[in-house]
């Protein structure tokens, strides 16, 4: 077993793979990097899933099937994705099982475009989870001010929930809260009140948001920097009266998870992100490539105090380097729902490319 993610596991972080292919769940690799590089878990989001349709013909035998069987489009799409993860899922039992639910996830997303219309994601949420039929898988919904509702709903219906889409620590407490109220909804009416959730914070984006606008020595900081603020709201939340009053009637934290930890800038070492935000009870889902990065490493470097060590005194640097960092969040959350949006338009376009390819093979 490779020494640096086993020992960042044993710190008690978790190592997620954000990526998926139908392959890597056949073939024998997904179950690889499970026994030998310590990976607990899975993300997926329409990106993944456009660039594995568009990686070759595994899919092609399914997509005849459901296409014979009347499905296309969005439905089509859903069916795919979920037979991916279930298998993925699968794979991840054993880890589920053994930390009691805890860990083992795998998470898929809801329609982007759903995103205003919080009847329509719980409705959504609920029936994805359903079809999925496995316990260890999220569901995930933007940490929006449009999603929160949604988030709270879905919760409270005893959906397991990977809220994505954060990148600050206001948005972290925001949706906090909206899972707090989920969670208290659940002890009032006498339900169980252990819902398993992630909370994802965005890390590389506010790098390349600010490049080229701040003194070269703040270049390709400000992502782990925001990401450590958030990190220690979570450290006061789960120390907070209202968290341990929850806590007491049987509820589970929801961990924060890194997530967009793949560094875009190519002089970047592949683990940075990986390096600067090792903290324990955290996720950290990570591209393919940086999990494997880290594989070849012999150790990890010092984990992250919980109260964020001199980090405030860090963004206050980017404060007086003239970055408005609420009104950056701001901005990145809301071009970041616009991506999705555009994600899910070209994976719908590639479905019914491969529809129309398989179609006419047929």
């Amino acid at each position: 077993m490779s020494a640096a993610p086993k020992q960042l596991h044993d710190a008690g972080q978790s190592l997620w793979l954000d990526s998926i292919t139908r392959e890597i769940v056949t073939d024998g690799t997904l179950k690889r990097y499970i026994d030998e590089l310590s990976l607990t878990g899975l993300t997926s989001n329409p990106t993944i899933f456009d660039k594995a349709l568009h990686g070759g013909d595994d899919y092609d035998e399914q997509i005849a099937e459901l296409l014979a069987a009347g499905k296309s489009g969005e439905e089509l799409f859903f069916e795919l994705a979920i037979t991916d993860l279930r298998g993925a899922a699968d794979l991840f039992r054993p880890v589920h099982d053994r930390t009691d639910g805890v860990d083992g996830f795998v998470s898929l997303e809801v329609s982007p475009l759903l995103a205003y219309e919080t009847a329509a994601t719980t409705r959504q949420a609920r029936e994805l989870h359903a079809r999925a039929d496995r316990p260890n898988l999220y569901i995930k919904i933007p940490g929006t001010p449009q999603g929160l509702d949604s988030i709270t709903e879905s919760v409270a219906a005893g959906i397991p929930i990977n809220v994505t889409l954060l990148f600050d620590a206001a948005q972290y407490r925001a949706q906090a809260d909206a899972y707090m109220k989920a969670v208290e909804r659940r002890v009032e009416r006498g339900e169980d009140p252990a819902i398993e959730s992630v909370a994802s914070v965005f890390v590389s984006r506010w790098d390349v948001a600010v490049s080229g606008e701040v003194p070269d020595e703040l270049e390709n900081r400000l992502g782990s920097a925001a990401a450590i603020r958030a990190y220690v709201a979570y450290r006061e939340l789960l120390g907070s009266d209202r968290w341990q009053r929850l806590e007491n009637e049987g509820a589970r934290p929801q961990r924060l998870l890194f997530a967009s930890t793949g560094t875009k800038d190519p002089v970047l070492p592949k683990t940075k992100y990986v390096d600067e935000l090792a903290a324990p009870n955290t996720v950290n889902t990570m591209p393919e490539e940086t999990l494997l990065a880290l594989a070849e490493r012999d150790s990890i470097g010092e984990l992250l105090p919980a109260d964020g060590g001199d980090n405030e005194e860090l963004l206050a640097e980017f404060t007086a380097a003239g970055i408005d960092l609420d009104a950056l969040a701001e901005r990145l959350q809301v071009e970041g729902a616009e991506k999705f949006e555009k994600s899910w338009a070209d994976l719908l376009e590639r479905i019914g490319g491969k529809e129309s390819a398989v179609g006419a093979a047929g």
